[in-house]
């Protein structure tokens, strides 16, 4: 899993190397150049050196993994390198970078043969400019290099380390709040078991106590059995109450107070990274409360997928009432996924616990969810709920 707080560090680290090998190509040559004027030997420089040029420039392309492709481009690179040594030992410093990209390619124990191998190409090139023997030409570029892989496996280490533990902090936190979430489920289920037990269940209980004795006497004491009904109809009533009361506090909180359903779509965001738009079209007219609370759920729920899964920049929720029907769609500029599906019945899309919730809202109302999604373009997503007709 790739972090994106470790990707400037490595672009940074991968351009200074890239920088280095063209500077220290560029100032072989012209010292090779300077010194060695109209040798024999100059036009092969030339050209190993555009060669080696030309097969560094395509190694970005290939890209850092130890593929065949990449392995064979390291190979070339080495290979040109030595051959421009044989032939000019002052290309030897060339070799700092390429152990950067050695160290990036290749398993640690095949970079390091490697690195010691362009290191020891190294020693004899410099032993070669040396008018007389010189100890620090020998034991310098060992050391150097010994110190520089020493610390880009250290580097790697910590940076291994460390996003396994940004991965166990992710996943924690996952765990973390689902099991709120559970924890508040149950606490929700409860309470609700607690409410409806105390009004609505003992109410009914009362009801039926009531409209029992009052088939008991309806012969015998009439006045007394229409006492019962009568209070067995209050009761009713204030269990009518309880129940709507029940219904007010489950309606989500943002159609609380009459607030309408566009105020709340209005009102929505996903996060701090994603511009929400929102679009009314037509005539507003009334909803049923179940219709609006449908809709403020599912769109909800698509910006809280928008902001985990699309990578967009802008969602855009446009409410249309078309007469018969009111159609709410939610649409991002994320990059999509494959293989989309559309229609109500459709579960290969279902990428995860959202979209069947919102398909199950939808289905109970009569209408449709539809879900266009083109890789790099985008998703649309389209709820469609019908009407009932004005009387």
């Amino acid at each position: 899993m790739s972090h994106p707080a470790s990707k400037p560090d490595t672009r940074t680290l991968t351009t200074v190397a890239h920088t280095t090998f063209f500077l220290l190509l560029g100032a072989s040559l012209v010292r090779f150049l300077l010194r060695h004027p109209g040798e024999p030997r100059t036009p092969w420089i030339l050209a190993l050196s555009i060669t080696l040029a030309l097969l560094y420039v395509l190694g970005p392309a290939l890209g850092a993994a130890p593929t065949t492709r990449r392995l064979l481009w390291l190979g070339l690179v080495v290979t040109t390198w030595m051959v421009l040594v044989v032939l000019a030992p002052s290309f030897a410093w060339c070799a700092v970078p390429l152990f950067f990209t050695a160290l990036r390619t290749l398993p640690p124990r095949a970079a390091i043969v490697l690195v010691a191998l362009l290191t020891g190409f190294v020693v004899i090139a410099q032993l070669q400019l040396a008018k007389s023997f010189d100890p620090n030409l020998l034991l310098a570029p060992p050391a150097v290099a010994a110190l520089a892989t020493a610390v880009f496996v250290h580097m790697e280490r910590q940076a291994r380390a460390q996003r396994t533990l940004i991965d166990d902090l992710i996943r924690t936190r996952r765990e973390l709040a689902a099991t709120e979430r559970r924890e508040g489920t149950l606490a929700e289920r409860q309470r609700l078991s607690m409410e409806i037990h105390d009004t609505l269940a003992q109410n009914l209980s009362s009801q039926q106590m009531l409209l029992q004795a009052a088939d008991r006497t309806w012969d015998t004491d009439p006045a007394t059995a229409r006492a019962h009904v009568r209070t067995a109809t209050g009761i009713a009533a204030h269990g009518l109450a309880e129940a709507r009361r029940l219904v007010h506090d489950l309606a989500p909180r943002e159609l609380a107070d009459g607030a309408g359903l566009a105020e709340a779509l209005r009102s929505l965001d996903a996060g701090p990274d994603i511009e929400v738009r929102f679009h009314l079209e037509g005539t507003p007219t009334p909803l049923p409360d179940r219709v609006q609370s449908a809709l403020l759920r599912i769109a909800q729920g698509a910006l809280a997928n928008v902001r985990e899964h699309s990578g967009a920049r802008t969602a855009a929720l446009t409410l249309s009432f078309l007469g018969d029907q009111v159609v709410l769609d939610i649409a991002d500029d994320g990059h999509g996924f494959t293989e989309p599906r559309t229609g109500a019945g459709t579960r290969s899309a279902d990428r995860g616990h959202g979209l069947p919730a919102m398909r199950a809202r939808v289905r109970q109302l009569g209408g449709t969810l539809t879900i266009e999604s083109t890789p790099g373009e985008g998703t649309v997503l389209s709820a469609a709920i019908p009407l009932e007709p004005a009387p």
